[in-house]
Order: C-alpha cells, then sequence, then structure tokens
C-alpha cells in the first residue's frame, strides 16, 4: 500500500516527465483482429536494449511502479516500451471482447510485433503481478514462435491463481473490496464504450470477488467452470518447463495475495532463478518512502550488466 501512497505520485510524475514527453502511441496488431496499445519512449541515445514493461491486474502503462521503472530505464538509454493488457489505461474502446487472465495469445502476438517494431532486436521483458505472470508464460513460448529474449524479469508474479483468490478471501478484507472496487470501474467503461454488447446491470450487485469471477467466467468465456479458467493461468507444474531466456522471478514471503507456497510447485529449467525476499510485500520492496525501490534497483542491476547472473544481496535467500 505504501508503494501506491500519495506521497510517491508527484515525484515520480515529476521524474518521468522526460519519459512521457518521448512516448509515441503505438496500436499492435496482435492477431486476429485483436489490437493493443504501447507507449514507446526512445532515448537520443539508445543503447539497442528495448524494455517491454507489463503493469498487473488493473493497473496500466501509467501505473507509479511502471513509470518510476520505466524512467530509469530510459535515463540510461534504455528503449521503453510500455504496454497496456486489453481494457486497461484507455483502451476498453479497442476489443469488442472482455478481458480475462487466459489472454495468452495476444500479449505473445503484441510481443512479436514489438520485436518486428524494433528492427528485430532481443528484447527483454520485465512485468508485475498478473504483468509477470503473462511475461513468464510468453517467455515459455518464446522458443515456439520465434521470439528472440534476452532476460525475463517478474516481480510478485500470480503463481497459482486458486491460491491467490483463497488468499484474498482469507485476509486483510480491504484487499478484495480494493480489486473489485477497480474492476466496477473497468467494466463500467466498457459497457459504455460496447453498449449494444455489454450490460452488467444484473451482475452490480456482485461485490464477492469469487462469485463476480465465476460469474463473468461464465457468461463471457467458453471455459466450463472457475476451476477451469484460474488453472488456465497458473505456471505451477510444468508450465514454465520450456523457459529458455535468463529469467529472474522475484517474491517476498510477506506477500499477502501471492503465497509463497506455489514456489514448490514450478518447474525449474537452468534459466529461471528465484529471489525470495523476507519482506517486501506484494510488487513494493520499499527501503524508503521516496526514490528507487529496491526491486528496481535490482532490476536496473539485471539488465546493465546483460546475461551475466547478479549476485544476490545479504537479505535475500534463494530458493
Amino acid at each position: 500500500m505504501l508503494a501506491s501512497t500519495a506521497a510517491r505520485r508527484a515525484p515520480i510524475a515529476r521524474r518521468a516527465a522526460p519519459l512521457i514527453a518521448a512516448q509515441r502511441e503505438m496500436l499492435l496488431d496482435c492477431g486476429g483482429g485483436v489490437r493493443l496499445q504501447c507507449f514507446h519512449s526512445s532515448p537520443q541515445r539508445a543503447r539497442g536494449a528495448p524494455v517491454v514493461l507489463l503493469h498487473g491486474w488493473e493497473g496500466s502503462a501509467e501505473s507509479l511502479y511502471v513509470l518510476s521503472l520505466g524512467q530509469q530505464l530510459f535515463e540510461r538509454g534504455f528503449d521503453v516500451l510500455r504496454l497496456n493488457l486489453r481494457d486497461h489505461g484507455d483502451t476498453h474502446h479497442l476489443n469488442r471482447g472482455l478481458f480475462h487472465s487466459c489472454l495468452l495469445p495476444e500479449v505473445v502476438g503484441a510481443t512479436r510485433a514489438l520485436q518486428a517494431a524494433v528492427g528485430g532486436q532481443r528484447l527483454r521483458l520485465v512485468g508485475f503481478s498478473l504483468g509477470g505472470n503473462f511475461m513468464l508464460r510468453v517467455g515459455a513460448q518464446a522458443p515456439a514462435v520465434g521470439l528472440d529474449l534476452a532476460r525475463i524479469i517478474a516481480v510478485s508474479p500470480v503463481l497459482d491463481p486458486g491460491d491467490t483468490l483463497r488468499a484474498l478471501e482469507s485476509g486483510f478484507a480491504g484487499y478484495p473490496l480494493y480489486f473489485v472496487r477497480k474492476w466496477w470501474r473497468s467494466l463500467l467503461k466498457k459497457q459504455a464504450a460496447w453498449p449494444v454488447h455489454y450490460d452488467f446491470a444484473e451482475l452490480r450487485r456482485l461485490r464477492d470477488l469469487r462469485r463476480l469471477t465465476a460469474e463473468l467466467i461464465r457468461r463471457f468465456t467458453d471455459f466450463g467452470s472457475l476451476e477451469e479458467y484460474l488453472d488456465g493461468y497458473s505456471i505451477t507444474g510444468q508450465r514454465l518447463a520450456g523457459l529458455e531466456a535468463p529469467t529472474t522471478l522475484i517474491t517476498s514471503l510477506d506477500d499477502p495475495i501471492i503465497p509463497a507456497g506455489g514456489l514448490a510447485r514450478l518447474a525449474r529449467p537452468p534459466s529461471l532463478r528465484v529471489v525470495v525476499t523476507r519482506f517486501g510485500g506484494h510488487c513494493g520492496f520499499l527501503d524508503r518512502l521516496t526514490g528507487p525501490t529496491w526491486v528496481e534497483r535490482r532490476i536496473l542491476a539485471e539488465l546493465d550488466v546483460g546475461d551475466e547472473p547478479v549476485s544476490l544481496d545479504p537479505v535475500l535467500t534463494g530458493a
């Protein structure tokens, strides 16, 4: 919660002004008629190292953690590509279908379009929360779809969505309320953009995250059950066995919505390194209220050294 506090918003917005001033909007053809939005900021002295940043669920390319890391990368000469998932940011009008977390083909398609847009350069993928989950799944498919990836970094990625839903239901009541409130804002934007296709009036009474998810999945997808849907974007079991690019997964033991127990059920290809901190929360990793976070410094260190492994800080445990 501290990572999103208003005290951090103004300083990050000021620091990110050059990143935003340099950005140009891209509408990516992801295949199947799907378009996703991306903002490309290229520094004057680019080092030829494009980095794709992907936000978490109900975040966007304008989320504080995306802007903060993006500006630091921009200052170091990286090309920064801030991608929006379907129905995130102001993109509800781009695609008629409703977002859900199993729409991996279009994120793979967006990544391929971005690689083509930067002249085939090797991409570095960085994702947070659900975005981290997507980036890991993209990485696992990369060899089969011809993506050339230099590195993948996933911060607090969703491991087993069923575990996450149970953690939200049994933890601090403010978390599911927060997500449901943000989700309803997004759903109403979708309804306004496609009034002929969506009318969520019958569902407005639902404030329970599990029930709302189950009802939307039943009405707007082909999944036979909530459990089938949740399993569809889990990365446990052998889902990550195909990872070939050097990959770092960073998570914390005190993450309130991503239980660390899921780590034991991940495939462990040689390319995957898991870094676990004792503290850090969910995508927080604050060691001070202002300025770059610990995880931002960690990401910059990993990207700056290319494909060589970075030694762990003493406060970390590798798992």
